[in-house]
């Protein structure tokens, strides 16, 4: 069975002159909940960071957006939204840089809105020594770290291969020794790389000992040991070295960065001001499940979170928050937010309600919506673990990761792989129903092969021995395999 084709891809319309920073504010959250909800909608094409990365730009900026929409002032309003926009573009170039493509797929222009981008200039930690910066893997740019760090005998710490979307992406971590004297007992040093657009994975137990890294134009290419390589189009590394400044590259840095001031360490708030309780309490169920979206950032999480669910909860939320706020009058507006909540919860269903109903509970508004009967409360989740007989005898791999044995803040963490799966309905279920997310993990795998044939689409899926005891699996006929003899956190059901 094929995976079927994605949506068509996200094309920007022709932008709309002129265009209301309200507009566009409304405009860049309902444009969250869509991507979120492409990214969810198949299972087989799910994408993580998608997801995370959507809800991550509301964690401080949705008690913004409902200020800038609360009034009916249609100056101020402007005024508001505006003085947050310039707020969110300003936490960063890739920040920016999502706004502008988010809000010209909904038509707006939104550089006319915001003050020229200020250029980047490298920053210092909390002592003052400068941090190192993340940097495109370019030849220049790889040459840079030879002087410094010795990848020739560099270890991997971690491996992780994700499908987002219709391609792969990976994220590697080495332990590098550093070629500089470090005059102080330091953690050692690491090397994040992270690459877009692979293209070829092969990674065994063995191959975890040893790096060559060739940033060439065209292609990525790092080998990993003996046998072991990625392949890729596109990539990014930043050292994670406390001691950096000490090296060769580090010291050309710290004679050109300025040095830290008490201004510039202070942290920056958000613009906002006084919300209404009714405003407070629709902002705060908002966020919240913001946050509960956000959380699939961590992959034994994200089968359990109803991405779908929400976003169609709160589909059209920004045009709803612009029109409640715009009421003239506050009981006017207070009674358009209490709408507005009562819709998000009917458009959720009963299976939100009760969690709605908790949220405002705690923000002290248990008035606003009723919990459902007991006999429908349901817990919400991507997959279904009711238990259910017959093993799936295929499957669908999203993500496979190792982690080599490690101590991480004087605790010793044993080496683990970790297996996201989607897998077809149950025996005996619809077999046009939905697929369902399964996120698995063992300690001390006893073998790991991981093969970029893995990734193609539903494949044969064995499983030998007890989930609970000595087994293994194996999909696509040996393209992916790992045994363990602890057992998996969970069956594969």
């Amino acid at each position: 069975m094929a995976i079927p084709a994605p949506p068509p891809s996200d094309v920007p319309r022709s932008p709309v002159r002129p265009a209301s920073a309200m507009s566009v504010l409304a405009a860049l959250l309902d444009r969250s909940l869509d991507r979120m909800a492409e990214a969810a909608a198949d299972v087989r094409l799910f994408d993580r960071e998608v997801i995370r990365a959507a809800s991550d730009v509301w964690d401080n900026n949705l008690f913004p957006l409902f200020w800038a929409a609360s009034t009916s002032d249609a100056g101020e309003r402007e005024r508001r939204a505006t003085t947050v926009l310039e707020w969110m573009a300003g936490l960063g170039k890739r920040r920016r840089g999502w706004m502008t493509e988010q809000a010209a797929i909904a038509g707006y222009d939104i550089e006319s809105l915001l003050a020229p981008a200020k250029p980047h200039t490298p920053g210092r930690d909390y002592l003052g020594h400068v941090m190192a910066p993340q940097c495109r893997l370019a030849p220049q740019n790889v040459d840079e770290l030879l002087p410094d760090y010795d990848l020739a005998t560099a270890s991997v710490r971690h491996l992780q291969v994700e499908r987002a979307g219709t391609h792969l992406t990976a994220f590697l971590q080495l332990v590098v020794d550093r070629k500089f004297v470090v005059t102080e007992p330091a953690p050692p040093a690491l090397l994040d790389v992270w690459l877009d657009g692979v293209t070829d994975i092969a990674f065994d137990l063995p191959d975890t000992q040893g790096v060559v890294l060739d940033a060439g134009v065209r292609e990525i290419e790092i080998s990993l040991g003996p046998g072991g390589r990625l392949h890729a189009t596109a990539g990014e590394y930043r050292l994670d070295d406390r001691s950096w400044h000490l090296s060769t590259a580090g010291r050309r840095a710290d004679a050109v960065t300025p040095p830290r001031t008490s201004r510039s360490s202070r942290p920056r708030r958000p613009p906002c001001g006084d919300l209404s309780p009714d405003t407070h309490a629709a902002a705060t169920l908002l966020r919240h499940s913001m946050l509960e979206l956000r959380s699939v950032r961590y992959a034994d999480h994200a089968d359990h979170i109803p991405v779908l669910k929400l976003c169609q909860a709160f589909s059209g939320a920004g045009e709803a928050i612009l029109a409640a706020g715009s009421q003239r009058g506050a009981r006017r507006r207070d009674a358009a937010f209490r709408d507005v909540i009562r819709t998000w919860a009917d458009q959720g269903g009963p299976q939100l309600s009760r969690w709605f109903a908790g949220i405002l509970k705690h923000a002290g508004r248990p008035d606003l919506i009723e919990e459902p009967p007991a006999a429908e409360r349901t817990r919400v989740s991507l997959t279904d673990t009711t238990p259910a007989s017959g093993e799936p005898k295929q499957a669908v791999l999203s993500m496979a990761s190792w982690t080599a044995a490690h101590t991480d803040y004087r605790s010793e963490r044993p080496a683990t792989a970790q297996l996201q799966l989607a897998l077809p309905p149950r025996p005996g279920e619809d077999s046009s129903a939905p697929w369902r997310l399964r996120t698995v993990s063992c300690t001390e795998p006893d073998a790991f092969h991981l093969d970029t044939v893995a990734f193609r689409g539903p494949g044969s899926l064995v499983q030998v021995g007890k989930p609970t005891a000595a087994c293994s699996l194996d999909l696509h006929q040996g393209a992916l395999l790992i045994a363990t003899s602890d057992g998996w956190s969970a069956s594969v059901n």
